[in-house]
């Protein structure tokens, strides 16, 4: 394979890498898509088909899929990103640390080498981007209208028609019907449309989230049958996950998957591109060429391939990640009652603050209700002794809501990553520095107070706030962003890495400002469109 020239080169099987190669196989390109692909070997056949309640009711080796067989479902001390893996999901982060090193004390993210990336724990948020945050983003409205109408029809998204659309699934047609809500996320709705007028004159707008969560059948795919299960199986295939474009595009004869694959370079000779990587079991050095390399192993994975290829050791690239934090709060009126036996873990609703009401700078909140997750996992923020806890936590659980804040963001001085020389295989890591300004710091401060604020209009009251740390949104964009003049480490409008003829860019790299509201669909979206653009080229030979 190492003298066969591909027409693309794939790199990553992630959301991004999976929807560009889907727009490649189709229109008849021979493509390569190179991965490390792990998997999950362990827990996928324990699991069986049954509720999240039937589980812990009937089931004597449970401890296997909720706590795990070396009880690595159980999160050390502190609060850290990627803290809430389930053992069934612990997979996405095996071998990151041995092959993607990083050096930080203020940037923690989430890195994966899975198959499927780090989508394989996506919690299914669509939002379409406004025309205000496409155009500080450096994207073409029209080019990602078309792309996000082809991901929606690719994924399948389940919506509802309420004060959250223009903010979600927005102009997208064929949309499936929303989710069904659990009893107090209910009453949090019902409270909001009696109080709409106060809540939208403050900017503050409700309703059910956009997920690539099916409510009907799709194929082969199962629609939800709420077993609150989402975060232990995706058997049925009712959530999106981009391994499942992978599998489909594995049965064409224009499409080959390389796994055990880390890039590590890329060299481009003359009118084709020479990709080197290791072996990720034997350690062995494998090379592949093709016309044009498609990067889109991740904004950080991105960032190491880009740099190391252009043995730019310490140059600094800008980085962008949502601050976000989480707050636990407590609906009283549900305090001690029965819990909805058919649910779901993912999203219950959304809340969205655009106090300028032009979607230029919206903060948003997912709430969620907490049961699958075990109780443990919160328990050890409660100021009480664990025999105490796990009494009260019987009690409080009903009640219990989960808000998760996302807040927009812009470049600063204070946030980039550089490739530093270090004893690795590789000879290098990753350091990335974030710190927000003091004057992002009190926007942050004053928006997340103002949801508090607003749920507690709606009978919903904050116990406490949660900082994971920086990174633990796992939105990272921004480290090549778009420009309109030729410069190095940037992105052309298509894509294209400046000083570069084969070399385009599929993921978040080029985003020039993130949007709080959920990245994936746009990512896809914009995967898409620069992968439709390259079959312009007189590159696709068929």
């Amino acid at each position: 394979m190492k003298d066969k020239l591909f027409d693309f080169i794939v790199v990553g099987s992630g959301c991004t890498g999976a929807m560009a190669a889907q727009t490649l196989v189709e229109h008849g390109a021979k493509v390569l898509m190179l991965d490390v692909g792990k998997k999950d070997e362990r827990y996928k056949q324990v699991i069986p088909d049954l509720d999240f309640t039937s589980i812990r009711e009937q089931k004597n080796d449970q401890h296997r899929i909720f706590l795990g067989d070396d009880f690595e479902g159980i999160p050390t001390p502190g609060v850290k990103t990627g803290a809430q893996l389930t053992p069934p999901r612990r997979y996405l982060m095996e071998g990151v640390s041995r092959w993607l090193p990083l050096l930080s004390d203020t940037f923690f993210p989430m890195e994966s080498l899975a198959y499927g990336g780090l989508g394989g724990g996506w919690g299914l948020g669509c939002c379409v981007f406004s025309d205000a945050e496409l155009q500080q983003s450096g994207m073409d409205s029209q080019r990602m209208a078309e792309a996000y109408q082809t991901v929606s029809r690719r994924i399948g998204i389940a919506s509802a028609s309420d004060d959250a659309l223009p903010f979600t699934s927005g102009p997208l047609k064929d949309v499936m019907p929303a989710i069904e809500i659990d009893r107090g996320s209910s009453r949090l709705l019902s409270t909001y449309k009696k109080q709409k007028k106060g809540f939208n004159s403050r900017g503050f707008y409700m309703g059910k989230p956009a997920l690539a969560l099916l409510t009907e059948d799709k194929g082969d795919r199962k629609k939800l049958d709420y077993q609150d299960m989402e975060f232990y199986s995706d058997a049925k295939k009712s959530a999106y996950r981009p391994w499942i474009t992978v599998d489909e595009l594995k049965k064409h004869n224009n499409f080959t998957y390389v796994s055990e694959c880390l890039v590590m370079r890329y060299a481009e000779l003359g009118d084709a591109v020479s990709v080197s990587g290791i072996h990720t079991e034997t350690g062995a050095n494998i090379e592949f060429k093709a016309r044009k390399l498609l990067l889109a192993p991740g904004v950080l994975g991105t960032a190491r391939i880009v740099l190391r290829s252009a043995n730019a050791v310490d140059q600094r690239l800008p980085l962008l990640s949502n601050p976000y934090c989480y707050v636990p709060c407590i609906q009283p009126r549900f305090l001690g009652s029965a819990m909805d036996r058919h649910t779901t873990g993912m999203a219950q609703l959304s809340l969205f603050h655009d106090p300028r009401g032009d979607q230029s700078d919206v903060g948003m909140a997912s709430i969620y209700s907490y049961r699958s997750l075990m109780l443990f996992r919160v328990m050890e923020q409660a100021p009480l002794a664990f025999r105490d806890s796990r009494k009260l936590f019987q009690y409080l659980l009903p009640a219990i809501k989960i808000m998760g804040i996302h807040h927009t963001e812009k470049p600063g001085d204070q946030k980039y990553l550089q490739l530093q020389k270090a004893s690795t295989y590789s000879g290098d890591s990753l350091k990335a520095v974030y710190i927000l300004s003091e004057t992002e710091n009190q926007k942050v401060l004053s928006r997340e107070q103002s949801f508090v604020k607003a749920m507690r209009s709606l009978g919903c009251y904050a116990l406490s706030k949660i900082d994971p740390g920086h990174g633990s949104s796992i939105h990272y964009a921004g480290t090549l962003p778009f420009s309109e003049k030729e410069g190095m480490f940037t992105l052309a409008k298509d894509g294209r890495l400046h000083g570069s003829k084969s070399v385009y860019v599929a993921d978040g790299s080029g985003f020039r400002f993130l949007p709080a509201k959920g990245l994936t669909l746009s990512l896809m979206a914009n995967a898409h469109a620069v992968a439709k653009g390259l079959l312009n080229t007189e590159s696709v030979h068929r």
